[in-house]
């Protein structure tokens, strides 16, 4: 649908608009009916909404950003990263680790509750143990679970002795070999504390009534609707003058679909702060250079910052598979073209304003200490090059490419047509279809997508977290391209034994290199933490990993 925008009214939106306000109104009601003072207890909420919806408030299936978000709130995890990507502690006090570089083991809190509910006696959360963590590692990787995060712990830790409560304050874990990278797994929030009775309480309805350790505990979740959570009044964390965190009363999540109505929302002050700009109103906020316009300037606060995210597109690469085996894109030489046939300087430019950097490297992006754009030089704009390549895979005037679908998500879709238009002049027919999120994912997951949108956003912070989705022995995910190379397998398993950070870093970079070459993906840009802020919340940074992090956020 085409639309008019004037005066900052999306008008081809607003009966949909319309529909969603009393939608919101009607919510914020039955949230506020029967307060005393709601316009008190509404000021010391955080507010954001989330337009794609939270699927799961189970650890185990945080697989998305936006349960990942709501996740993070509710529980903790042994070890987490701070600002500066650094491994710290947070359940656990602090480790060792053994000589062989088999055994960790980890000194636990004991200062630490799970949140009041009706499975623990008298209703009144326990005290965490190390038996806890046991539990909810185990449960990570057992079957009956499915969690899509089972693969952190494939290869890498024996899933019947791999796990052990030494005594409540010890836990301790077994690796099957050495793994350099396993602290940073385990600040990844699949790896979060949840409690046996709570789960067994509830069943599989666990999804929707979590309960953790976390700063924040679970309210009230009307699916599609509103989360509410509340502050821990038993949280175990202070900040440096020794005042308990967090200092929000809670956190409130609307669930509008709409980006246009939740642009509306924050700018009528409903919403305290905005993540990404969407394409249809980005011009109106951002000048070409990612700056706001004047009229901006001081009614709201702009935070960007890198973070660890890659957009990208995936090539499905098993030539067992027929849907490889028919298409064009089983030729190195074609995949290559891609790659050279459009400038992403200026899509980032013209489509992204200027946010995020044109990914011309590989596929670990920039932010971490391994990325070195001279020893993995990428793709750049050389439409004379993908021609000559196609030329050489038996293509070209007499016999064109066949055309070729570009599968990708309705936010996206600007993105795909320009790609396509610029493929288009060098002799590529690209067909960009929109999909459902959801069966973009089922598609990935189920080797049925050929030619596909992604992106993959640090689980921790090393680049063998991204180079770990070209493992041969990795399931789909996070080998969704289903790549296979020898020599690439080597390297990798080299490189979670080495413990020189120099060698390691050179081990990473040869294998982007050779992702590179063999050209299964098609990197489009390192990405950049964008958040709209109100002037009134205070202590709300961005996170290098692009967590809500909301422990030492105020309201003034």
């Amino acid at each position: 649908m085409r639309f008019v925008k004037s005066n900052n009214v999306f008008f081809a939106w607003w009966p949909q608009v319309v529909r969603r306000m009393a939608g919101f109104c009607l919510v914020l009601s039955l949230v506020c009916g029967g307060c005393s003072a709601p316009e008190q207890r509404e000021a010391d909420y955080f507010h954001y909404n989330e337009s794609s919806g939270i699927s799961s408030l189970d650890p185990a299936f945080a697989r998305n950003q936006s349960n990942i978000w709501a996740v993070h709130q509710l529980y903790n995890t042994l070890v987490e990263t701070d600002t500066l990507l650094h491994v710290v502690p947070s359940l656990a006090r602090s480790w060792t680790i053994s000589d062989d570089r088999l055994t960790i083991d980890f000194l636990l809190r004991t200062d630490v509750w799970f949140h009041d509910h009706p499975a623990f006696p008298g209703g009144k959360g326990r005290r965490f143990a190390a038996q806890d963590v046991v539990y909810s590692f185990q449960r990570i990787m057992s079957p009956q679970t499915a969690s899509p995060g089972a693969w952190i712990f494939i290869n890498r830790v024996d899933p019947e002795n791999g796990f052990e409560a030494v005594n409540d304050s010890i836990f301790r874990i077994r690796l099957v070999r050495p793994f350099v990278q396993m602290l940073g797994v385990l600040s990844n929030v699949y790896c979060s504390v949840v409690p046996r009775e709570v789960v067994e309480y509830h069943g599989q309805a666990f999804r929707s009534n979590p309960c953790g350790t976390g700063p924040f505990r679970f309210f009230r979740w009307e699916e599609g609707q509103v989360l509410l959570l509340k502050r821990n009044d038993r949280y175990f964390e202070t900040d440096a003058r020794g005042e308990q965190l967090p200092y929000l009363r809670g956190v409130k999540v609307t669930f509008l679909d709409s980006k246009a109505a939740e642009f509306m929302e924050f700018r009528q002050g409903r919403l305290d702060f905005i993540n990404d700009i969407d394409p249809s109103f980005k011009d109106e906020v951002l000048n070409k250079s990612g700056q706001l316009r004047k009229g901006w300037e001081g009614k709201i606060v702009l935070n960007k910052h890198p973070y660890l995210n890659i957009e990208y597109l995936g090539i499905l690469w098993d030539s067992t598979l027929p849907l490889v085996r028919q298409s064009p894109l089983r030729l190195k030489a074609v995949r290559q073209a891609i790659n050279y046939g459009f400038d992403r300087r200026k899509m980032m430019l013209y489509l992204r304003n200027s946010i995020g950097t044109a990914a011309e490297s590989g596929f670990v992006p920039a932010g971490l200490p391994s990325f070195d754009s001279l020893l993995v030089p990428g793709y750049s704009y050389r439409p004379d090059t993908a021609r000559a390549l196609l030329r050489k895979a038996g293509f070209g005037p007499g016999r064109p490419v066949p055309p070729i679908k570009l599968l990708t998500i309705p936010i996206y879709a600007d993105l795909g047509s320009y790609i396509a238009r610029e493929l288009q002049e060098i002799g590529l027919t690209v067909e960009v279809e929109t999909v459902q999120k959801s069966l973009l994912l089922t598609q990935t997951a189920r080797n049925q997508a050929l030619f596909f949108r992604a992106s993959w956003i640090a689980d921790y912070p090393d680049a063998e977290n991204y180079l770990s989705v070209f493992f041969s022995r990795n399931p789909s995910p996070p080998n969704y391209t289903r790549y296979r190379n020898p020599r690439f397998d080597v390297l990798y398993e080299a490189s979670t034994r080495e413990p020189n950070d120099s060698l390691r870093y050179r081990l990473y970079q040869a294998m982007d290199r050779m992702v590179l070459e063999d050209a299964v993906v098609v990197p489009l840009w390192y990405d950049m933490v964008i958040h709209l802020v109100q002037p009134r919340v205070e202590g709300f940074r961005p996170h290098a990993m692009n967590l809500l992090e909301l422990r030492r956020t105020r309201m003034r």
